[in-house]
């Protein structure tokens, strides 16, 4: 455990956490065709083959960016592709990117797709206080006039990935839909770090291509927008290439950056940007971008078709029209990914009756009552135990040890406590056996 780097540790902790929240129980991928894709940087922890007297023989894998995603292969026993991809702040998207790819090519029937950074020395803050890119408070002020650098955050986040046919097949809970991406790169540019305009545009035009979209389509953009005097006016002058001919003034492009939230969480930053956006599909509300009371004066946005957001707006479902969102990610290495996500499709989703069999219902996947999917009931679509709603179900929770066990179910009360009625409990109790691992204490 020492001698491995902890970013190792933590995908482990959330690709566990993210198949839980699938309804999949880890264990039931082994010797599957799930692929792993997972963005991480070079990483600080330790120092490999300074101290020869002190390799262990668990160094080399415990430092070893491969082992980020093989370490989990190896760990649920999955056998599709497991790559780790390092092309700096845009890893986790082009990790996204390469999972999608995997996935349309049959290379792989499901896929882990994500990111990570720990910084574990102040080795990252030093470095880019020389080249005078840090914000000197350590905030992102993206698209702001007051943006003075980027500021530093660690994160992990991984997405549970199907093709959308599997997915609709498999009853499983949708929570949004991967139209398209695209990655490119700079190529010789003003400089090796320096952000290229028409790169920018360019990925961005692929991924609405390989989308079958045009720039009308899309609703609001999660912005790369790290909160650089240089880099952020670039960036909002692609977009405005982009999205301004022709555009609506009454239906603008939304554009903010959780950069600005929560600071820049780098080979993370393109999977932060995805959840968000996933999460503002679901809350039906498009979150505030911190600083930007006063946008950037270096920004032309009369007639661009953006509006920055400065305040959290409504992004209500409409009839008719299907919301959607671009995601970016340019690293520093020149390479650029953009991601298009639209809202889960409606469809006929499954319940559970006193019975024990199932009536159809109309649901739009995005919370938990939506029905007994996969993650709901048992594998073949009906509860199980002919539990009737109201009456007293058996909730099962296990753990590894007493307190695993203990803390766990202080998670369930205080989750369930928290839901009120707005989950059907024998739902949950069908989740808790079919979708989750059973451990010895129970």
């Amino acid at each position: 455990a020492v001698s491995m780097d902890p970013q190792q540790r933590l995908v482990l902790e959330t690709s566990w956490e993210a198949l839980e929240r699938a309804g999949i129980r880890p264990e039931s991928l082994s010797e599957s065709r799930t692929g792993v894709y997972l963005g991480a940087m070079t990483s600080d922890y330790g120092h490999q083959g300074h101290d020869l007297e002190a390799l262990d023989g668990y160094t080399s894998t415990g430092y070893a960016s491969s082992v980020v995603s093989g370490r989990v292969s190896y760990t649920l026993g999955l056998q599709g592709p497991a790559v780790t991809v390092d092309t700096a702040c845009s890893s986790s998207l082009v990790a996204l990117h390469l999972a999608v790819t995997a996935l349309r090519q049959g290379e792989c029937d499901l896929a882990l797709a994500g990111g990570v950074t720990v910084m574990n020395t102040p080795a990252l803050f030093v470095e880019f206080s020389r080249l005078k890119g840090m914000a000197p408070d350590g905030r992102c002020k993206s698209f702001s006039a007051r943006a003075d650098g980027a500021g530093w955050a660690e994160g992990v986040g991984v997405l549970v990935l199907k093709r959308l046919s599997a997915a609709e097949r498999d009853g499983d809970r949708i929570l949004a839909v991967i139209r398209g991406s695209a990655v490119n790169q700079d190529g010789r540019s003003q400089g090796l770090t320096a952000p290229n305009g028409p790169s920018q545009q360019r990925v961005i035009r692929d991924a609405l291509a390989a989308s079958r979209l045009t720039p009308a389509d899309i609703d609001a953009v999660e912005a790369h927008g790290t909160g650089t005097p240089l880099g952020d006016p670039i960036e909002a002058g692609a977009l405005a290439e982009v999205f301004g001919p022709g555009r609506d003034a009454q239906r603008p492009v939304y554009l903010g950056s959780s950069k600005s939230n929560i600071g820049h969480t780098q080979a993370a930053a393109g999977v932060v940007g995805v959840i968000k956006m996933v999460l503002a599909l679901q809350h039906q509300m498009l979150p505030k971008t911190l600083y930007a009371d006063e946008p950037s004066p270096h920004i032309a946005w009369e007639g661009s078709g953006l509006k920055l957001l400065d305040e959290a707006r409504p992004w209500p479902r409409e009839a008719g029209r299907v919301r959607r969102a671009g995601v970016s990610s340019f690293g520093l290495s020149g390479t650029n990914a953009h991601v298009v996500l639209e809202e889960p499709p409606v469809r006929e989703t499954t319940k559970a009756t006193p019975n024990g069999t199932t009536r159809n219902g109309t649901a739009g996947g995005s919370t938990t009552e939506d029905g007994a999917t996969r993650n709901g009931t048992t594998e073949n679509g009906t509860a199980g135990g002919g539990a009737v709603e109201g009456g007293v179900v058996p909730l099962v929770v296990s753990g590894r040890d007493v307190g695993a066990l203990r803390a766990q179910a202080g998670r369930w009360a205080e989750w369930l406590a928290g839901c009120g009625d707005a989950v059907s409990l024998v739902d949950v109790a069908a989740t808790a056996v079919w979708g989750r691992s059973q451990f010895e204490y129970r």
